[in-house]
């Protein structure tokens, strides 16, 4: 039978403002790893709502 203190824990996802001082170094370079890949992420989304915003301005601008 398995205790609480037994059971691995869940990485707890990352808050902005979060107190860092409990984790270690590498889950600090994990996290910075998976937001970086989250930016990029994001970055991707506003390039892809941009160019459709571009055509569909294109299709409703008057000549």
């Amino acid at each position: 039978m398995f205790l609480d203190d037994d059971r691995p824990k869940k990485p707890q996802a990352h808050e902005i403002g979060m107190d860092l001082s409990a984790l270690s170094v590498a889950e600090l370079e994990e996290r910075i790893g998976l937001l970086k890949a989250e930016i990029i992420r994001l970055e991707a989304d506003i390039e892809k709502k941009g160019s459709t915003r571009d055509v569909a301005e294109s299709l409703f601008s008057k000549p």
